[in-house]
Formats: C-alpha cells, structure tokens, sequence
C-alpha cells in the first residue's frame, strides 16, 4: 500500500490563526504535535515511510520538511508551485508513485488530508484494510461517517447495494445547501464523505482519464521519473479542482466502508469547539482568558487577556493582529472573511505578526516607512541560509543565547548586548549551533522590507 497525505490547504475556516503562510495543518492547538505530525505519525503505522508521499504547495514545502523530519528520516516532500486543489494534488501524486516504484499498479493508494483528528488507532486500522479489498476489487472506495448533524461543509454519500465490506455509492453530493444537508442528516443509509479515499493507481488513472482529461493530459506530461520538479508552465493549466466534484460526483465506480473510527474534520472553529475539553458552562478556553457568566462559546487567546461576559453559542478568537467574534452556528461564514482580506491584499489574510521558520520563528514588532523590527529566535542546531538582500540593511543584537554570524567569509561569536550590522547586499547567515535558544532584535532598513528581497546561496532545508 501507498500513502498520500495531503498537506497544502490553506486552512480559511480557521482564520485567524491559521493564515495563507502557516495554515491549519502546521499548527498545534492544544497538541504537542501538528495535525499534520499527528497524521503522518497514524499512517506511518500502516505504510513504510518511503511509500508515504507527502504534497504541498511550496510556499509550505520547507516546514512541512522540517516537521516531518522529526518523525521519519527523508520523507517524501513534493511541492505544487501554486495551490490547485485536490485532485490535481492527487493525480499529481499517483503519477509520482507511478513513475518511482516499479508495480505500483498493482498496489493500492491511500489518500488522507492532513487535518483531521481520529484518537481510536485500532478500529482506523481495521477500516483501511476493509477499503484495500474493495480498492483491490477496481473500486474507488470513499470512507463513510454517520452524520449526527447537518454540516454544508461536507460531501454526503448516499449507500447502494452491500458489498464485500462495504456498499456500492448510489449517490455522492458535495457540500449541500443547508436544507439539504438537513434532509440527508436525518436519512438512514446517508454517511458524510470523510475526505479519505482509496483505489488502484491504475483504476484513478482511468476514471481521471474518462471524466476529467484535463487534468490527466497534463500531468501525464510530468516525468518524475527524473526528478520532483513539476513545471510552473503545465501545472498552471491544470483546472482548480476538488477531487469530490472532479470524480465523485461523476463515477458509478464508487464503494464506501463505514469508518469504524471516531473521526473529526478540523475545519473549523465549531469543530475545534467539538473536541475541546468544556468547562461546567460548556465553554471551551484557552489560552489567557477570563470569563463571566457565558454559556456554550469558545474563547481563544494567543498571548493577551481576553475578557468576556454573558455571551452565549460565540466563538471568540485573539491573535496579536486580528480579532474574530461570531456565532458558533456561522462558523462557515469566516471563509468569507478570509476571501475578503485576500481579495482586498490585506496581510492578516497572509501571515500573523509571529511567522514560523524551520529554524525558529520571528516576531514583527514594529514597521514605519523604511524601518521594519524584529524579534527573532533561532532554536538550538539551526541557522537561517546564507543570503544576501539587495534593498535592505540590517542591525542585529543579541538578547539571550549565543549568536554565529557569518558575514563575508568570516565567523562573529555574539553574546547578549553584542550587535552587529548586516550591510546592503553583504552576504551573512544567523546561525546557533549551541544548545541553549538564540534571540535577537533585527532592525531593518531600506526602500523594500519583505520576504522576497532575499537571495539565498547555502540552505540546510533545500529553500535554495
């Protein structure tokens, strides 16, 4: 068996703390690990992690590495170069495993998103190995959940005739309106699309093929055979596609096994609600939060105290730069929040004021006209690449922890109080190989201060 974990959604229904540069499935809320550590650690109980082929769009390329890498050595990254939904994701994929392991034909393929929550590891199990004898069979087999209410943000299955471990799919409709999820919810034989799908490589290819050959054209045209380099010029022609409504909806070569399994769509901030801990008013709170007399709500604060009183089904969300208050029951309404900012390029769509970095993290500050401020820390073994800006000079001091700087060709050993200046277009790199955090205010200077005013010469996560 293969796997495939999709791993490069942008997280919308979450915002604002999952943002376009970090979405959901790199974050940890209330875990010690990621949704995306949390599925890569469950399917790695069942496939090898050299069959395990992880994809992104490579905005997210070099975190989803680096938290992988915690978990297995060399896992397998490919990285779409703009986000095209999942079921070029997914054909892009099978082509990859195709193309890399001689008789992947005749195995199986088990495609799994990166953001949902399944606690019960033994029954999971038991469901995957119902799916592989029905995909063995030529199906492509969907895992179905019982519906315990109406949710427009998931796909319904309506269930035929039974099959060996399973049904034949009469029917497959993705994100209903509400008057229809209302209907499907309260039918007998309707199960909710759980996003996980399974099938031969070479029965997807076929049924990609017949309904939808503009995908399977195109990235028939990819060879990995040579490498994981996808061309931005074929891929950009690829349709913005869902699997559901590329085949789903469309195939009469449907199976569903009923998943044993709990499981949970972390989607949005009514499902974090679903699953969180409630105190005796059934609330959820977390972070620094101090309430009066509300009932049924989620209060979520990243760093500052959050005060509230009497309110009643709201969730509440607090981050350095933006604040979210809704009604629970319109929790799918934040999406077009998300779009809006995006539309209107505004930054609070795009990343928060803490950006994560497979070497630490920083912290913006303060920002003016040509002055930008920093707070960051590198964790103990790591360095930020070898670079170079062309518009921007930097002054660099130490807080706590060591620093190496290495700034043309030569090696500066900083302690706390010690500062150094970054000169335009000077080559340098910020590195702790020591065992204790490294933190330092960064002031930069200059006409542009972004993130695309760096060139980079050495890189230890492959950014080069």
């Amino acid at each position: 068996m293969f796997g495939i974990i999709l791993a490069g959604g942008s997280g919308s229904r979450l915002w604002p703390l999952s943002r376009e540069l970090y979405p959901k499935q790199l974050l940890n809320i209330q875990n010690k690990e990621s949704m995306l550590q949390e599925t890569y650690r469950r399917v790695l109980d069942i496939i090898p992690v050299e069959k395990i082929v992880n994809v992104t769009n490579i905005k997210h390329a070099p975190n989803v590495k680096f938290q992988l890498s915690k978990l297995a050595d060399n896992p397998v990254v490919i990285s779409e170069p703009e986000s095209k939904n999942t079921a070029p994701a997914i054909a892009m994929s099978v082509k990859y495993i195709l193309d890399n392991y001689s008789g992947a034909k005749n195995e199986v393929v088990f495609v799994v998103p990166s953001d949902l929550k399944i606690k019960d590891t033994k029954n999971f199990v038991s469901s995957v190995k119902d799916a592989e004898k029905l995909a063995k069979k030529g199906y492509l087999v969907t895992f179905g959940v019982k519906p315990d209410y109406a949710e427009t943000g998931y796909g319904y299955i309506k269930i035929g005739d039974e099959i060996d471990n399973g049904y034949k799919v009469k029917k497959f409709v993705e994100k209903p309106d509400s008057k229809t999820a209302d209907k499907y919810s309260q039918k007998d034989g309707v199960y909710w699309n759980s996003g996980m799908f399974m099938f031969k490589p070479d029965v997807f290819m076929k049924e990609l093929e017949k309904y939808v050959p503009a995908i399977y054209n195109i990235v028939n045209r990819f060879d990995f055979s040579k490498g994981d380099h996808i061309p931005f010029t074929d891929f950009e022609n690829l349709p913005n596609i869902s699997i559901d409504y590329a085949l789903m909806e469309k195939s009469d070569n449907l199976a569903m096994t009923v998943l044993k399994s709990d499981w949970l769509d972390v989607g949005s901030w009514k499902s974090i609600y679903d699953v969180s801990k409630k105190n005796i008013d059934n609330n959820v709170k977390i972070g620094h939060v101090l309430d009066i007399d509300s009932k049924d709500s989620l209060i979520y604060s990243s760093s500052k105290l959050v005060a509230t009183i009497g309110l009643e089904n709201m969730i509440v969300v607090d981050t350095d730069d933006a604040v979210l208050v809704c009604d629970k029951n319109r929790v799918q309404d934040v999406k077009k929040v998300y779009e809006t900012l995006k539309q209107q390029h505004d930054n609070t769509q795009m990343v928060h004021k803490t950006v994560y970095r497979p070497w630490g993290y920083y912290t913006v500050l303060a920002q003016g006209n040509g002055f930008l401020t920093k707070m960051i820390q590198v964790n103990p073994g790591q360095k930020l690449s070898v670079q170079s800006h062309n518009h921007r000079s930097e002054h660099w001091v130490v807080l706590s922890g060591m620093a190496k700087v290495v700034l043309e060709g030569k090696d500066l050993i900083l302690s706390p109080g010690h500062s150094v200046d970054i000169e335009v277009k000077a080559i340098h790199s910020l590195q702790n190989p020591y065992e204790e955090n490294l933190q330092i205010i960064e002031v930069q200077k200059g006409d542009i201060l972004d993130e695309d005013d760096i060139i980079r010469y050495e890189d230890m996560y492959g950014r080069v």
